[in-house]
This record gives C-alpha cells, structure tokens and sequence, in this order.
C-alpha cells in the first residue's frame, strides 16, 4: 500500500549525469513509495538497451554539433531531448507500480493546460493522431521504472536531423518522415513553457495519488554512487559498444517492435550473436545472444533455442513465436547470408 509519496528534479542537463541519479533513485524506492523524478538532457539522443546506435543515430553529426548518445538500461525505441523537453520517471515496488495510474499523472496535468491527451498503444501518449510522449519501462529486483519524454518546444528539425529510423519502422507505422508522427505541446496550447508543465505535473502527483509531496533533498543521495553510474552511462563500451563482424543477418519489423540478429558463424555452429530491438522487452532481447551463441547453426536448433527462454509474460511468448517463426523461415530458405 502507498503510504508516500516522493519529489526530485534536477537543473544539470548532462544525459549520463541524469541517466545515473535515475538508476540510484530506482534502486533505492523504498516499499510503500512511489518516486516522480524530473529531468532535461540537451541536444541528445537515447537510445534503447537493445539498439544498435549506429543504425538508429547520425552519431557522428550529433557529436559535431556537440550533443550526446546516450543509452538507458530499458527497451523500446531512439528519442531526442533537448530542453524544450521534460523527460518523467516514475519508480516503485510492483506492488506499487501501475502504469495506467502513472500515464493519468502526465494525462492529468496535460488536461490542466486544456489539451484532450490519451494514451496510445502501450507507450505512447497522443494528441489526436499525433504523439507528444513516448515511454519505456524497466523491471528488475521485484521493483519497476517508467519513464518518458513529453515534447513541449522540441526542435523537431534537430529531431531530424540525427535520429536515423529504419525505413520499414516509418512504413509500419503509416508516416514519411521521423518528424511527421511527432508534435510539440505548444502547438495545442500556445504559449506553454516547461516550467509551467513541471508545475503541474507536480501538482498532479500529488492530486492523483491524494498524498503530500514529500522532497529527496540532496544530501539523502550517496553522490559516490550516482558519480560512478554515470561513468558507465558517459562510456564508450556502454553507448557505443560493437555490432559483431557478422557473417549472417537477419532482421524483420512485427507489431511489438523490430529485431535484428547478426550471427557470426564458424564451421557450422554459431561463434558470437547480437541482437539489436526498439521492443520494450529489454531482458528477453538481451537474453538472445546468450542463447545462441554456441549452436549448432540450424534452424531447429537456432528457434528451440529461442523458444527455450524463459518468457517473463504474454509480450515475452510473443516475440519468442515470432522470431523463431523468422530463424525457420530465413535459414531454411538460405536467404540469412549477407
């Protein structure tokens, strides 16, 4: 039972910097608590877990124009922050966690402001057809995070100019271009500042929830450890990492998200595998280079491989189905050569 609730945001705009206080307030929600945590990144570009950056951002222009790539611990697909961004966190127990409640918080204070906002699919929140805030989730250690961005004055030509979606993603979802399915809040409520929208979405935690704010003052927070994370976030191994010099690939875009698998393959068993996804199944995905890495490079082996993961719900069984469906048909057909 939610017996308090709890309040930080912060002024530093450095993505590893916020990305790192994020995990440290996530491993440290307490039971009965649920934890609203504000934040901005400039110029940046986070990508999921499970995404090759490379083939999601114009890594090098961002970095010539002096933005950051980051990576978060969660799945789902690349966003850009700048600062007419506000990016919302939300950390709690399972007991305590419940997205629908969490999404009423941003819909709630997004209905104070006069704009009609309603969440879409599993991640997204909308306006009409056009989303303003994206989401992803976390779950480890009997505890979830949810977060999200919210476009108030976003530079939608920055967006552009260094997110690189698959064009089959931008097929699937009906759209030309990254910037056509995308809106800013101001463009339904002129005249709206991220200040404004920081106020309210305070005000609705508090209304939603029917409990006093309480502020995580600074001192509560162990500054050793919040530094140390976001040496790892700020690293080149975690950002970056290396696509595997593959000798098979195999890629295809479903409902849930789009996957990729690179298998690099000696005298017929599977010597190193990658899998790269926007799906918001982050632990299953990263589970696939471990299991098939070692095989036997058949299609049989391959899927059983897969399928004998542990699925952790419905979402998990689902991609499963699928990709193994995909390693049967592709392999069998010769077609996983590049």
């Amino acid at each position: 039972m939610i017996h308090k609730i709890r309040f930080i945001q912060t002024t530093g705009t450095v993505p590893y910097e916020n990305l790192a206080l994020e995990e440290h307030l996530f491993d440290r929600v307490r039971p009965g608590e649920v934890i609203l945590y504000l934040w901005q990144n400039r110029r940046t570009v986070v990508i999921g877990r499970n995404q090759n950056a490379w083939r999601e951002c114009r890594v090098e222009r961002l970095e010539e124009d002096g933005g950051f790539l980051a990576r978060r611990r969660s799945g789902g697909g690349a966003v850009f922050h700048d600062l007419g961004n506000l990016n919302f966190t939300f950390a709690a127990w399972d007991e305590d966690y419940d997205p629908d409640r969490q999404f009423g918080v941003v819909i709630r204070a997004l209905a104070a402001l006069g704009v009609s906002a309603q969440k879409s699919g599993r991640n997204d929140i909308c306006v009409g057809e056009q989303k303003i805030s994206g989401n992803a989730f976390q779950h480890r250690g009997g505890k979830s995070c949810h977060h999200g961005t919210l476009l108030i004055d976003a530079d939608m030509a920055a967006l552009g100019r260094y997110l690189n979606p698959p064009a089959d993603k931008l097929q699937s979802k009906g759209v030309s271009s990254v910037q056509s399915r995308v809106a800013n809040l101001r463009d339904f409520c002129p005249g709206v500042t991220v200040e404004e929208v920081r106020r309210l979405l305070r005000e609705s935690f508090a209304k939603t929830y029917g409990l006093p704010i309480v502020e995580i003052r600074p001192q509560e927070l162990d500054r050793q450890a919040v530094d140390k994370l976001a040496q790892t976030y700020a690293s080149w191994a975690w950002r970056l990492g290396q696509p595997i010099p593959f000798t098979h690939q195999l890629s295809r875009r479903y409902p849930w998200g789009g996957i990729q698998l690179q298998l690099r393959v000696d005298r017929g068993r599977v010597e190193e595998a990658a899998a790269f996804s926007d799906a918001l199944g982050a632990d299953f995905i990263s589970a696939l280079p471990g299991a098939l890495g070692g095989c036997v490079y058949s299609p049989e082996a391959l899927a059983g491989a897969v399928e004998a993961l542990p699925a952790a719900g419905e979402a998990d069984r689902t991609m499963a189905r699928d990709i193994a469906a995909l390693i049967r048909e592709i392999l069998t057909q010769g077609e996983g050569e590049v």
